[in-house]
């Protein structure tokens, strides 16, 4: 009897490993091929497509190229996110009008394959088995740029890097509305005694970068993802788009975001994520657990809770910003 018990003990746990395995597997989707323009290096060509992101090439059925090396979701010599990171099989990105915030960051340099995630202060983040890529965007030496501040930081690089100044503007505790355009005219912002934010007229009209940055830390300081939370608004899947992000606002709390979305001939939507994080540090693409070798996440895959490689998120915490 006990041997019985025991062989039927053993068939049961075998059953679950298996499916716990083909879960972990996610969806068998195969990466793109490569255009000829990406094998050499090219700054300006989407990774297999038009001037639009579309896709120029109908996918490849095998895990192989020409010369039999086998396909990566990884352009080594890619020096953008669009360029860097390949489509899968059966995938178009989604349509960037020029000058949008989407286009900005497909457009965004990126460190050299396989870089470190570095902190604030230059040494290498702990962990660094969770990204694929890393962004070139700036990150100055104090602790002070983590998860929601790098999001901030990406759209008011955006802003400020298309003239779009009015835009730039987050809230700080007690609904108080810092604007860069007040920063740029010369005004500071007063922290009082009663903890109640207000202007002061301090110094002269600044339009410089170097404004701008001092602008930015005064922000990382004073907003977070609690303030985030009330910028945002409820968002689909099904609607998703670059600048969305999955948000969990309070003190800790955790912000990721989307940088890129593509979608199939069915309009099934896949898209990546990015972040910064605790301590500050530079702003990474982030992998797909589900799928080692392929960061793309999947419509048809997401369930909540959501697992990113660093944090779980809730139902209801895809948002979209206000910004």
């Amino acid at each position: 009897m006990r041997k019985r018990l025991f062989a039927i003990t053993m068939i049961a746990a075998l059953l679950l490993g298996l499916t716990a395995c083909s879960r972990k597997k996610g969806l068998d989707i195969k990466p793109q091929e490569p255009s000829e323009n990406l094998s050499q290096g090219s700054e300006n060509s989407a990774a297999t497509g038009d001037k639009d992101g579309n896709s120029t090439n109908a996918g490849n059925d095998s895990n192989t190229g020409d010369e039999g090396r086998e396909y990566s979701y990884i352009e080594e010599t890619g020096a953008t996110l669009e360029t860097r990171i390949k489509l899968p099989e059966g995938y178009s990105r989604t349509k960037a009008d020029e000058g949008s915030l989407a286009a900005f960051i497909r457009s965004y340099p990126m460190k050299e394959d396989k870089s470190e995630v570095l902190l604030y202060d230059g040494t290498p983040k702990r962990n660094q088995r969770a990204h694929v890529a890393v962004f070139k965007l700036p990150i100055e030496n104090y602790d002070l740029q983590q998860c929601a501040d790098s999001v901030m930081r990406m759209y008011a690089e955006y802003y400020w890097s298309t003239g779009q100044y009015d835009k730039i503007a987050y809230h700080f505790s007690g609904n108080f509305l810092a604007r860069y355009s007040k920063w740029r005219d010369g005004y500071r912002i007063k922290l009082n005694n009663d903890e109640e934010f207000s202007w002061i007229k301090s110094a002269s009209y600044d339009d410089s970068y170097e404004t701008f940055v001092k602008y930015m830390k005064y922000v990382f300081t004073y907003a977070g993802t609690f303030s985030m939370e009330d910028e945002t608004k409820p968002t689909k899947l099904s609607d998703i788009k670059p600048g969305d992000v999955f948000l969990k606002g309070g003190s800790p709390g955790h912000v990721v975001m989307v940088v890129d979305v593509c979608e199939n001939a069915q309009g099934k939507k896949a898209f990546l994520l990015a972040q910064g994080f605790m301590p500050a540090q530079e702003f990474h693409v982030l992998k797909n657990d589900l799928h080692e070798d392929n960061p793309w996440y999947f419509e048809e895959e997401v369930e909540y809770p959501f697992h990113t490689p660093e944090y779980v998120f809730k139902e209801g915490s895809l948002k979209a910003l206000n910004y």
